[in-house]
């Protein structure tokens, strides 16, 4: 009875220290900054986190197949330059050039599933490549300029609200319910644990695992479609350099969360949390005058933690 009581006390400190860490910090920064609780300052924090929410969501899927996708940054960027591109040159309804955006992730996840998964290729090497092939296109798209004066009524999708609730923060939500419906309740969800757990018993067991983990990356594509969405809108412009280092914040998202990088544990509620915790280091840097290049270094740092975090638990 006692060892089980040990046993479940450190199960329920493992899930929820997290959350704890999170709210300490939030404590912390409201006396250090007074600026911290502000309705402006928390609005501008959702805002932020919504874009790597998304990211870190479509990370954690592939992540949970024992996966990585280095080349999410780079297709937002791309992702991005398309729709404003669209939104300059042509008079497409705004859904469908959100659609096109789309469709371009999910077009360059694709090629990094396929060669994942039939060419069975490093996902380190296959997304690395992709991340150069998006990031070229951008440039070569654009001519390495930005693309502004965008319709007002797109600018909404990154600057609005409903409710009071930024648009941002709501589609984060929405990408956060689909997510775990499909993890927990679908037997697409299912095989992704399964193949993350042992790809081989996953395989033997009748399990599509090609299919699987090229689907996880489409997925991830997907995510970086949206998150370039409102990140365009957000910044009222196409940024041929959107999107710099956006995997390594999707990437500590995910690990922070408590989603193994070898693969088959994992939660989309962690992921957001992690994500969360990011965005208030990062904004409570930013009120602290803390100049960018320490708050790489302390993001750097961060990282460290959580992969250490990661490996003491698989050993």
């Amino acid at each position: 009875m006692g060892e089980k009581a040990k046993g479940f006390d450190k199960k329920w400190i493992q899930t929820y220290m997290l959350i704890f860490i999170v709210i300490g910090l939030g404590i912390i920064l409201s006396f250090i900054s007074s600026n911290f609780l502000t309705v402006t300052n928390l609005l501008n924090v959702v805002r932020q986190i919504a874009v790597n929410g998304i990211l870190a969501i479509g990370m954690t899927i592939v992540c949970l197949t024992g996966g990585i996708d280095l080349s999410v940054g780079s297709i937002v960027a791309f992702s991005g330059i398309i729709a404003a591109g669209l939104l300059r040159d042509t008079s497409y309804p705004i859904i469908v050039i959100v659609l096109a955006a789309v469709a371009v992730g999910a077009v360059c996840g694709l090629y990094n599933g396929y060669f994942v998964a039939y060419w069975n290729a490093a996902p380190f090497v296959v997304t690395l490549s992709m991340m150069t092939i998006a990031r070229g296109l951008t440039y070569v798209y654009s001519d390495g300029r930005p693309i502004s004066n965008l319709r007002t009524e797109f600018l909404t999708i990154g600057k609005g609200s409903i409710a009071g609730i930024p648009i941002p923060t709501l589609i984060l939500a929405a990408v956060f319910i689909l997510g775990s419906i499909m993890l927990s309740k679908l037997k697409f969800g299912r095989y992704v644990y399964a193949v993350g757990g042992n790809e081989n018993a996953a395989m033997v067991s009748g399990i599509n695992v090609k299919r699987i983990k090229m689907m996880v990356y489409v997925l991830s594509g997907i995510a970086c479609g949206i998150a370039a969405i409102i990140l365009t809108a957000r910044v009222s412009a196409g940024l041929p350099q959107a999107g710099e280092s956006y995997e390594l914040d999707a990437i500590a998202a995910t690990v922070i969360g408590g989603t193994s990088l070898s693969g088959g544990r994992g939660r989309l509620w962690g992921t957001i949390v992690g994500a969360v915790l990011l965005g208030i280091v990062n904004n409570g840097l930013d009120l602290l005058n803390v100049s960018s290049f320490y708050q790489q270094i302390v993001k750097g740092l961060i990282i460290l933690g959580a992969i250490l975090i990661d490996s003491k638990r698989n050993n």
